[in-house]
């Protein structure tokens, strides 16, 4: 009988043993790695609907740069502690403008095929139709693919590389969205 509690609180502990090593995986991977997020709104429609999950790879930035056409999150300007998802167009040192509804970078058109062809890019307070603002260095300037229906770099300007907190990687909800985030050519 001794025997039969031993193999049992042997097999409890073995139990245990598991679970608080895949809790420590999944607080690894969690806080280190990668992290999930959910659109909320419709400032990525209709590549990234609103009430989508996705997962943010955490670590990339740390060891590379960014590129225009990644999709990121990264800390809002208004410091309320909420967070943007936004696609990279401009990178640090270059001259980014609107002019008739289009995205100009160092006065070159940018082809943006993952955008319907009828998308007006309209100016906002920090980026006036037919001007044109360099982006300083360590600074990225990111639009919404919805450009009627999002708050960014148009209106508040450029984000530091500090604030990115992570690049979109992989959709995992709803099922029939799930993959991975497609990466943009120019």
């Amino acid at each position: 009988m001794i025997n039969m509690f031993k193999r049992l609180g042997a097999f409890f502990l073995d139990i245990i043993e598991v679970i608080v090593f895949a809790v420590a995986i999944f607080l690894f991977v969690y806080l280190l790695i990668m992290q999930p997020h959910k659109i909320k709104g419709a400032s990525m429609h209709p590549n990234f609907p609103d009430g989508e999950y996705l997962l943010t790879d955490k670590v990339s930035y740390r060891f590379g740069e960014p590129n225009r056409g990644d999709v990121v999150v990264f800390k809002a300007p208004t410091n309320n502690g909420e967070e943007f998802i936004k696609r990279i167009i401009g990178l640090p040192g270059e001259r980014v403008s609107i002019k008739n509804g289009k995205i100009y970078i160092n006065e070159e058109l940018l082809e943006e095929k993952y955008l319907d062809p009828t998308v007006y890019s309209s100016a906002g307070n920090f980026l006036q139709e037919g001007a044109t603002v360099v982006i300083p260095g360590g600074e990225y300037f990111v639009l919404g693919d919805n450009r009627s229906h999002s708050s960014d770099s148009r209106a508040w300007g450029s984000v530091e590389k500090k604030e990115i907190t992570g690049r979109a990687w992989l959709v995992y909800w709803p099922p029939k969205s799930a993959g991975v985030v497609v990466k943009v050519k120019y």
